[in-house]
Parts: C-alpha cells; structure tokens; sequence
C-alpha cells in the first residue's frame, strides 16, 4: 500500500464522518430551537394559567389554549384570508419598489458626484423621519387609503436599501473597474460587470433590513388608516377586548415577517451562489472520531542512497 493511497483513505474517512457530523449538529440545533420555543410557549402557559401577578401582570393574559383556539376559529373564515391576502399585497408592492428604486438611487449616490450633490441633502434630511410619520402626508397627497399605506411600506424600506447599496458600492475595489476598461469596456460594462455583482452582498443586506421595517410599518398604517389588512384586524379585536384574537394576529403577523424575510434571503445566497463561502464547521468530537477511525499510516522505508560511480584505477 503506497502512502498516496493511505493518504487518500484517511481523507475519505474524514470527509465522511465530517459530514455525519454535520447533520447530526444541523438536526441537534433545530431540536435546540423547537425545545426553547416550546419552553417559552410552556412558560406562557403557567404564568397565565397561575394568574401570576407580580411586577408583571399576566392575570388578563390569554392562554396559550385560548390563542390556539382562536387561531384554529379564525383560520377557516373568510375574512381572515381575506386580510392576510391585503397585507401580503401591501408589503410586496412597497417593498419592489423600494428595492428598486433604492438600488438605483443608492448606485447614483455612489457613482456619480452631481448625484451625491443633488440627492445626497435629501436623503440624509428625509431619512431619520419615521415612515409612520407620514401618515398625515399620505392622506394627504394621496387619494385612497390604500395607495398610502403602499407609500409609507414603500419609504420605510427605500432609505435601508439606499444606504447600504451607497455603503457596498464604495467599498468596492477600484482594480476590478481599471481591469474592465483597460479591456476596453464601457460604463455599463462596469455596472453590470463589477459594480452590482461586487455589491450584491451589502444590497442584500439592505434588502432584509428593508423587509423587517416594511412590516413594521405596513402593520402600523394599517392600525391607524387601513381598511382590511392583519393590523386593522388586530386593533379592531383590541378595542372590542378580544384579547385571544389580538394574539392571534401577532402570531400571525410573526409568520408573515419570518417567511418573506426568509425568501429575501434565499434569493440573496442564491444571487451571490459564485462568492467563496466559509467551509462548514465540524464539531470537535466529529474530528477526533475520524482522527481515531482513520488507519494508521504505513512506515516507508527511507530511500536508499545514491550510490557514485568510481573512477578507475589505473
């Protein structure tokens, strides 16, 4: 057995228990988080069950039963779906156009000196006003409920995504863009070549900061000027004491905000597919296990020595 061959065993040995040790730490963690959530869910039912009433008061709490029946009653209605289906078209129109917008507005910003000069002041003024703020403003410049509350989703994910495409398009190396135009490109040739794949990581960043703050904000106009929409339900089940039913909506608001978070950011590691990623890591006791399992390498016997021609005697 040649050393190439033990070499490439042990690699093989490594290879698979590191692997096995990666699922078995991927299935460990999720049981990690579904043993917390159901910890707190736990907890959420004592205290309320107890009626614990201690510097927290959680005697006019619903119970965990009583939020899950809710939730099983209000899952077959109509109007459930129908509020649901608001909010999802809401959040998905201001937030395209935030992503859009906000990529190019921020790409300028970066790009182009007349466009710091000229947008760079209004965004640093407009940028610290809550987008919630804007409700006045919506109502009135604009002629529906409807289209307001598309505005304030739209601005409250257009400055993260502005600012964190202006951040990621200055970081980037110069060399890439002199390489493109000794080559004898363009700008666009740069744009589309350098400028956007090179930032794509910070654009996407952006994107999932946008997303969370547009649901912030979507939820909020819908409380104070929507009509329909999973926040108007819940501030209506809110004043007509219908605690289980307030519940109901966070939980729900909850999961709207976790999967579209979740599919910007697949859309993100799908995008930047071509960037180096990190090696996973193997737990230590994963390593030592193949360490252990592998074969011990075979002793090569030392080269023998050259052996000099002698010149001859006379």
């Amino acid at each position: 057995m040649s050393i190439v061959s033990v070499v490439k065993d042990v690699k093989d040995v490594k290879d698979v228990s590191g692997k096995r040790g990666t699922r078995v730490a991927r299935l460990a963690r999720r049981l990690v988080r579904l043993a917390s959530l159901a910890a707190a869910l736990g907890l959420w039912q004592l205290l309320t069950t107890w009626d614990v009433e201690l510097w927290l008061r959680f005697g006019q709490f619903p119970t965990v039963v009583e939020v899950a029946d809710a939730f099983g009653d209000r899952i077959g209605t109509a109007p459930y779906w129908q509020d649901l289906v608001h909010s999802l078209r809401r959040i998905v129109i201001g937030f395209l156009l935030a992503a859009v917008l906000g990529v190019a507005a921020g790409t300028a910003v970066a790009r182009s000196r007349w466009a710091a000069d000229l947008l760079g002041p209004l965004v640093e003024v407009a940028r610290p006003v809550p987008a919630i703020a804007l409700v006045p403003v919506a109502i009135l410049l604009l002629p529906t409920n409807e289209q307001g509350i598309v505005f304030i989703t739209f601005t409250a994910a257009f400055f993260p995504v502005l600012v964190s495409t202006r951040h990621a398009v200055r970081a980037l190396a110069p060399v890439w863009e002199e390489a493109v135009l000794t080559m004898g490109g363009g700008r666009l040739r740069v744009l589309f070549s350098v400028v956007l794949p090179g930032a794509l990581p910070g654009i996407f960043g952006g994107l999932s900061v946008g997303i969370g703050v547009g649901w912030i904000c979507v939820i909020s106009a819908e409380m104070i000027s929507g009509e329909y929409g999973v926040g108007y339900r819940t501030w209506q089940d809110y004043t007509v004491v219908d605690y289980p039913g307030v519940f109901v909506g966070m939980a729900t608001i909850g999961a709207l905000g976790w999967l579209t978070s979740t599919a910007v950011e697949f859309l993100g590691r799908r995008a930047t597919a071509w960037l180096p990623r990190p090696p996973e890591r193997v737990p230590a006791r994963a390593a030592r296990r193949a360490l252990r399992a592998a074969p011990p390498a075979a002793a090569v016997p030392p080269a023998p020595a050259p052996v000099l021609d002698k010149e001859p005697v006379a």
